[in-house]
């Protein structure tokens, strides 16, 4: 089939050949927040490597965001799963070979470890010397399950028989990591302009502006690939391709703009900084929606099945 037209591949009267899932926006927030929060706590671990003082500061933000997207991000799983026996079920069989399984207990390790790190970090704020070492205690193993919540999301779409998610899968899992770190430093660069603390604000800029360049390079490299692939179509419908195209110019153009600009011009700009954070941040949730609506879209496109089975996955 790898050698046959795409366009001459049979079918049966046109009709898909998938059953497209009932997604919607809580997916695609979910699989948001579940990125932001992992990026978050990678960084919350990282600030554990400078001077405290600096440190510190990253630290506690990250903590406290990343508990905030495990208490978003599991409610919207369970609420698409229409009801929580499903969620109950899938913790009672662990098998390394499902995505779903695994995620579950990932997304179960990365709330408890980050409900650990910000409990321990609140009772630090209130001079607790045992809740700074619970939260030192348990930061690393959160930044690890932080680091698989960066990514599993392009495992469980790419474990699929989705033409589009199913094309390139450790692509997409890169995509979505470098977004998730994006996010995740844009998020935390915010908190920190906001407090006054430019020379961290700094720092997160910088690693916000590597992984945005990256998710970029990523996301251009997708598209080519897609269409090498034979599966571009569905990202091309005119609705989907605005999505697409809205979320590179807000999520990409927009904030490297913003950092390039501050480098111009040789000092730095709370204004420039904050529109590039904001810009990031709503760019991630645009990628991944653009990213799922494209995917539903591949579902009902029959002969964009049959081609990519034909011609085998990356």
């Amino acid at each position: 089939m790898s050698n046959r037209r795409k366009q001459d591949i049979p079918t049966y009267y046109d009709l898909p050949a998938l059953n497209t899932p009932h997604w919607d926006w809580r997916v695609s927030a979910y699989i948001f927040a579940a990125g932001l929060g992992g990026g978050t706590q990678l960084l919350a671990a990282l600030g554990e490597l400078l001077p405290r003082r600096e440190g510190q500061s990253i630290s506690r933000k990250g903590r406290y965001i990343s508990l905030l997207s495990a208490l978003v991000s599991a409610p919207l799983l369970i609420w698409d799963l229409k009801t929580p026996r499903r969620w109950y079920n899938m913790m009672r069989i662990f098998r390394i070979t499902s995505p779903m399984s695994f995620g579950s207990y990932l997304l179960t390790g990365f709330g408890a470890f980050s409900a650990m790190t910000a409990l321990g970090q609140w009772t630090a704020d209130r001079g607790s010397r045992l809740g700074d070492r619970l939260a030192r205690l348990a930061q690393w193993p959160a930044a690890l399950f932080g680091a698989g919540m960066s990514c599993y999301t392009g495992a469980l779409l790419s474990a699929t028989s989705n033409p589009l998610w199913a094309a390139a899968p450790r692509l997409l899992a890169a995509r979505l990591a470098a977004s998730a770190l994006a996010t995740g430093a844009a998020t935390l660069s915010l908190g920190e302009t906001l407090s006054g603390r430019r020379r961290n604000s700094s720092r997160l800029e910088g690693i916000a502006a590597l992984a945005t360049s990256a998710s970029l390079f990523l996301s251009l490299w997708s598209s080519r690939l897609y269409r090498r692939k034979g599966v571009h179509e569905a990202m091309e419908e005119q609705d989907i391709a605005a999505r697409e195209k809205a979320a590179l110019l807000v999520g990409h153009g927009v904030p490297l703009a913003c950092y390039a600009l501050a480098r111009l011009s040789g000092r730095r700009s709370d204004t420039l900084s904050i529109i590039a954070s904001l810009s990031t941040i709503a760019g991630g949730y645009m990628t991944r929606d653009a990213m799922l609506k494209g995917g539903l879209r591949s579902s009902r496109r029959p002969r964009d099945y049959f081609y990519i089975a034909g011609r085998g996955r990356d």
